[in-house]
């Protein structure tokens, strides 16, 4: 499980993703991203709305293309850490995605949970994201099944969303099916968004 800070339910849904992919032998590592903005961009299998996600401050290596490799430290901005201290940054590597988040709404605990695809995108087009943002910071660009920017922000109720790899389609449909039944059955609200 990993975070880098505190949000409204975040590390429920943390503890949920890692216990389950754990039990269905798919990938573990998960953090929380800043939603932060997003565009009509071209990628490997095509054309879509491609939103920026963002931390600020590390994800893990095995979201990064090419892992540890692909990942490096640089000191956090001043601004927003004037004590120093660093990032763990990387571009996020293509794939499909299962994205989550957990809020409190009317006194109950809600989930909403849905799939997507983390998408490379051409070398100047990343750059040109990572210079309008904070470059020292990880970000994946991703594609959200079935789910328009209108919609994805009319529900949201936090700044975060989770986001986890599979295997592959099916595994993060079944991984996603199974942790809305999981959320259901702890007494949360569900919500399937998209699919």
């Amino acid at each position: 499980m990993h975070f880098n800070e505190v949000d409204e339910c975040a590390a429920l849904d943390g503890i949920l993703i890692q216990r389950l992919h754990g039990a269905l032998g798919q990938p573990v590592e998960n953090t929380l991203h800043d939603l932060w903005w997003g565009s009509v961009a071209r990628h490997a299998d095509g054309e879509d709305f491609v939103w920026l996600f963002e931390i600020s401050g590390a994800a893990p290596p095995a979201h990064h293309e090419d892992g540890w490799a692909g990942s490096e430290s640089l000191r956090q901005p001043p601004m927003f850490f004037p004590f120093g201290g660093g990032t763990l940054r990387g571009v996020a590597k293509a794939g499909d995605i299962i994205w989550s988040r957990i809020f409190v709404s009317n006194g109950a605990l809600h989930m909403d949970i849905g799939r997507g695809q983390a998408v490379r995108l051409s070398e100047a087009e990343e750059r040109a994201r990572a210079d309008g943002t904070n470059k020292e910071w990880p970000m994946m660009n991703a594609v959200l099944t079935g789910v328009s920017r209108n919609q994805m922000m009319a529900r949201h109720k936090a700044n975060h969303i989770q986001v986890v790899y599979a295997h592959s389609a099916k595994d993060a449909d079944r991984a996603m099916y199974a942790r809305a039944k999981l959320a259901q059955e702890l007494g949360m609200q569900v919500t399937i968004c998209g699919v």
